[in-house]
């Protein structure tokens, strides 16, 4: 079986200060079509409640405008790899995303990786200058969305 192309975009303006890097999109982000799209992770509940957004965005392209507006570049480190199901610690064949796709056009001034998984790839294929945020996934349990928030608050103080 050939490995799994990762199927979304990067999400990044002329105007991004920060980039939020994931692992790869689990099945059901696959599924949905967009990233985060597991129901019960936090990553958009955390974010709109970040960003002070007043309604929780619900369609894709409403996802897209809240994080360009408050200057947030979302992608994964990996472009391809070999995965059975969601779990992160099945990945082989890692490929790694060129990053120079969002840093050669936007103004990024701090790289931030969601969970471990994403944090390693990151250090192992393309470099060392990100910060690593506990994960938004379900499979996090021990941290609760305040926890959560409190943590991910560091990311906003490099938007200013």
């Amino acid at each position: 079986m050939p490995p799994l192309e990762h199927p979304f975009e990067p999400v990044f303006d002329r105007h991004s200060k920060v980039l939020l890097l994931g692992s790869f999109p689990s099945v059901k982000s696959r599924e949905y079509g967009f990233y985060y799209g597991h129901p019960q992770n936090r990553f958009w509940k955390i974010m709109a409640y970040l960003t002070k957004t007043d309604l929780m965005p619900i369609s894709v392209e409403s996802k897209k405008q809240m994080l360009l507006k408050n200057k947030i570049a979302l992608w994964d480190v990996v472009r391809s790899c070999d995965i059975v199901g969601s779990s992160d610690s099945h990945m082989t064949n890692v490929l790694p995303a060129d990053m120079s796709i969002v840093l050669q056009h936007s103004p990024i001034r701090q790289i931030f990786a969601n969970g471990d998984k994403a944090y390693k790839l990151y250090k192992k294929y393309i470099g060392h200058d990100v910060q690593r945020l506990s994960s938004t996934s379900p499979a996090n349990a021990t941290y609760g969305f305040e926890r959560l928030v409190k943590e991910w608050e560091v990311m906003m103080s490099c938007l200013g």
